[in-house]
């Protein structure tokens, strides 16, 4: 087990990180689980490799879009544990009865516009969004299909016709589209 028994969550962690992130005590502890698991040098944090180790992400062609998401926060390189289930929080599901702060409709978008933003400059461009659609979609679509899907992307998100999509655009141009229900991951109790 090695030093692990000293990196037990404690009952005051669970009740901030519950606070903080909606989830039960019961999701915390398997995700608390699933940390530790993931961390094979018992640091009490998790690297870049460690999570392309989870085979989901070594094979998605986002993977490591996704695993970027969880070092926004990071200032060394590694992630602890309460910055692990902040990411995963906004995958939870929104519930009426709660009340929602990572998982709020906003934050889920935010999110997603991260995963397209590849510069962190506040838009999209034409480049991110090819960039993007490529690392989806690989040689299974042509350049010119794909460069025809991100102008048509561009002209119809872009209002302010600057030849990108800011936040605000990419909200208007999901405004019908379910993103509670399509980002939203079940959680075991």
């Amino acid at each position: 087990m090695g030093n692990k028994s000293s990196l037990m969550l404690q009952e005051q962690d669970i009740r901030d990180i519950q606070a903080e992130t909606g989830f039960l005590p019961s999701q915390i502890e398997r995700l608390y689980s699933r940390f530790t698991s993931l961390d094979k040098g018992d640091s009490g944090t998790l690297s870049r490799e460690d999570f392309l180790r989870i085979p989901e992400l070594a094979i998605n062609p986002l993977g490591d879009r996704i695993v970027h998401a969880f070092f926004k926060e990071s200032e060394d390189d590694h992630v602890n544990f309460r910055q692990f289930v902040r990411v995963l929080a906004h995958f939870r599901p929104i519930k009426k009865t709660q009340d929602n702060k990572l998982n709020a409709r906003e934050e889920k978008l935010r999110f997603a516009f991260k995963m397209y933003d590849l510069d962190d400059d506040e838009r999209i461009s034409r480049e991110e969004l090819l960039a993007v659609l490529h690392m989806m979609v690989g040689e299974n679509i042509s350049d010119d299909q794909l460069n025809s899907i991100a102008e048509r992307t561009i002209l119809e998100a872009d209002r302010d016709g600057d030849q990108m999509i800011s936040f605000e655009e990419f909200c208007t141009a999901l405004e019908r589209t379910d993103v509670e229900q399509k980002m939203s991951i079940k959680f075991l109790k």
